[in-house]
This record gives C-alpha cells, structure tokens and sequence, in this order.
C-alpha cells in the first residue's frame, strides 16, 4: 500500500519541484553552456526496477571526451574530466536535480536505491540478496547517507536491503532529511581512485 501512496507523493513533489526549481535550472543550464562545448544533459544507462535499464538524467559535469560508462570514482584522475561549473555542481549535487524528470516519469523515486550503472554487475548482483533490484532506484537513499562513495559493494548492498526492509514513511523523511545535511557538508563524496 505505501508504494503506492509513495509513488504519488513522488510524482506531486517532483512535479512541484520542477516548476520551483526552474529559475535555478535556467542559471545552471547557462553556466554549462558558456563554461564548455556539448549538451546540458548527460544521459546514461542505469539499471531501474526489476532490472531494467533506462536513461538517467544528469547535468553534465564533464567534458565531452570523458571515458563512458565509468564511475566518476573509478578514474585515475577525474580533475582532468571534470569542468569548472561541473566541480561546483557535484559538489553541491545540483548535477541530479534533472533526475526529477525520471521521476515524473515514474523511472526513479525521489528515495530508493541509488540505481547502478549497466555494468556494475557486482552491485547489482549483490542487491539482487537483498531485493534492492525490486523497486524503483532512488534520488537518494539510506545507503547515500550513510557513506555514499566510501562504501563497498557489500555494505551498499547491505544498506539497501535495510531500506527494503524498513520501507516506510518515516525511513523516507530520515532519508530525504539526511540527504540535505550530507549535500551540505559534502560527506561521502569521492572522486577518483582511492589507493
């Protein structure tokens, strides 16, 4: 019954969002135009409910030559990548606000496992345990808040299955809540291979 009802107060948020939020999508829009050559939007095949596949939506933060299909985490030396407008919206993850369109589309919820790339095939394996790869991917989740780029494959998994188990409204609230204050103080963000 809660997915439902949440399913709703996804789509009315999201749409409210969208309008609120189109001034700051105007600004952003022409910050990447005049800071770099290429699209406004990045897409990217990302694994939604039940294990399909759909196009996020992102604002692009790297330049147009950026190695494809790999985690921002996972290259050698992402500062060559990334932009000068890009560092400053992903450090304040203003480059997902375009997810809100997934979500109107009703291919992601506002929170919900973070949905993993096509070829991260270990995730995916490993929140197949736990029923993460059942509902839909999230804005941001339990596990975002509680590491989000420092964790392994594993815990992330882990802390999926938590959300799954504990779905209800008030894990959503802590979740969006908890979201706001780790943008804010930047926590578990990482760029680059970690040795």
């Amino acid at each position: 019954m809660y997915i439902k009802i949440k399913r709703v107060m996804d789509f009315i948020l999201a749409t409210i969002g969208l309008i609120v939020l189109s001034p700051l999508f105007l600004l952003i829009i022409l910050a990447i135009k005049i800071d770099s050559p290429g699209p406004i939007l990045f897409k990217q095949k990302r694994v939604g409910i039940n294990k399909t596949h759909f196009q996020i939506l992102k604002f692009r933060t790297m330049r147009i030559d950026t190695p494809k299909d790999t985690p921002t985490h996972l290259l050698d030396n992402p500062d060559q990548w990334i932009t000068r407008v890009g560092k400053f919206l992903r450090k304040t993850s203003l480059d997902e606000l375009p997810q809100i369109i997934n979500i109107i589309k009703g291919e992601m919820a506002i929170i919900g496992p973070r949905p993993a790339l096509w070829n991260q095939y270990d995730l995916i394996a490993a929140r197949e345990k736990y029923k993460a790869n059942d509902i839909l991917p999230g804005l941001t989740g339990w596990a975002q808040i509680n590491g989000r780029d420092e964790l392994s494959i594993d815990v992330k998994a882990k802390l999926d299955g938590v959300y799954i188990e504990n779905l209800g409204f008030f894990l959503d609230w802590k979740c969006f809540f908890g979201t706001i204050i780790n943008v804010l103080m930047s926590d578990g963000l990482r760029e680059g291979k970690q040795e």
